[in-house]
């Protein structure tokens, strides 16, 4: 009988690890712009998005919001999702009710912004089990409150797969005045790789995130050491920054500034994503969902990505930003 009971438990533990194992894994990740519910929270400041704010937002234009978003996560397809300006675990399982083409589970913790906005992780469950998760503290000067850094781990294929979504600080304030904000920012991250690659040097990371700075800034190359070209960076635990086609593509990027393509969405991962032991990823896997109807077609901002707010008022696009995502082969 205690045979039996063993089985039991066994079984659905091995017919998870083969139907994995077969299947590639979509990562992706997107900066949704501002996903905010309709009640005035008096301990954020996300009043503008609130029935009776300045935006004028109503039930129609929140239910806009969540449609255009669908239609994102519909063309990712995605098995694993990072989000962010995320306002809390509600919206996201309302955007979650309103895309029928998956059913993802959550991991989400409130971060201390004071604009209440997160990130969050949303995934298949029939392709990842989820192991542990934390909220991980971003802790600037005078303890100046930001968005956390979410890591989690699952197993998918039979292996350990590690998962970083971030938020870094933004350049709101003066550029040049916000640096150490994101050094910080690169320095916590990095010191729970390297907690993670000194227990296993092959360990497979994925790390993605608006980062706020471009792949060749010191936030990213220097306190991070992640590497648009591989092995520059002089450490036995170098990452590597998967953007290097986007970025060196005139013509392409995440995010405009000024009518300058900039690539500050990122995906970096680890030298075991490279080592053909576990799971495995190349430069040549990761790309932006950048289509047409993703960027203004006219005017003064054409090529933009096409947003869903500009100011307080509504264009009644998709978001700031374009959504980045990278193929995951599986162990051999």
């Amino acid at each position: 009988m205690k045979h039996n009971i063993i089985l039991i438990f066994i079984i659905p533990m091995l017919l998870f690890s083969q139907s994995n194992a077969t299947d590639g894994l979509t990562c992706a990740f997107w900066n949704v712009e501002n996903l905010f519910d309709l009640l005035d929270d008096p301990n954020k400041n996300d009043e503008e998005f609130a029935i009776g704010g300045k935006k004028n937002v109503d039930e129609e234009i929140y239910n806009l919001k969540l449609k255009n978003m669908s239609e994102v996560l519909t063309d990712l397809n995605a098995d694993i999702l990072g989000l962010c300006e995320v306002e809390n675990r509600f919206v996201l399982e309302q955007l979650n009710s309103s895309y029928s083409d998956k059913n993802y589970s959550i991991v989400h913790y409130d971060s201390p912004d004071n604009r209440g906005i997160d990130v969050a992780l949303l995934y298949d469950s029939e392709k990842f089990e989820v192991l542990y998760s934390e909220a991980v503290p971003v802790v600037l000067p005078d303890n100046k409150p930001t968005r956390d850094i979410l890591y989690v781990k699952g197993i998918t294929g039979g292996k350990t797969l590690h998962i970083f979504v971030n938020h870094w600080p933004s350049k709101y304030g003066g550029a040049e005045a916000t640096i150490p904000l994101r050094a910080i920012a690169g320095k916590t991250l990095r010191h729970h790789v390297d907690t993670l690659l000194e227990a296993d040097p092959n360990a497979d990371i994925v790390i993605m995130g608006d980062l706020n700075d471009e792949p060749f800034e010191p936030s990213i190359v220097e306190h991070l050491g992640a590497d648009l070209y591989r092995n520059q960076v002089p450490s036995s635990f170098a990452l590597t920054n998967l953007m290097t086609p986007i970025h060196d593509a005139t013509d392409k990027g995440t995010y405009m500034y000024r009518g300058k393509h900039n690539v500050i969405d990122h995906i970096i991962v680890s030298r075991g994503l490279f080592d053909n032991q576990g799971w495995t990823s190349s430069q040549a896997d990761v790309s932006v969902l950048d289509m047409p109807k993703y960027r203004q077609q006219t005017g003064d901002y054409k090529d933009y990505p096409f947003r869903f707010w500009a100011g307080n008022n509504l264009l009644g696009g998709y978001s700031d930003h374009l959504a980045v995502m990278i193929k995951l082969y599986p162990p051999k």
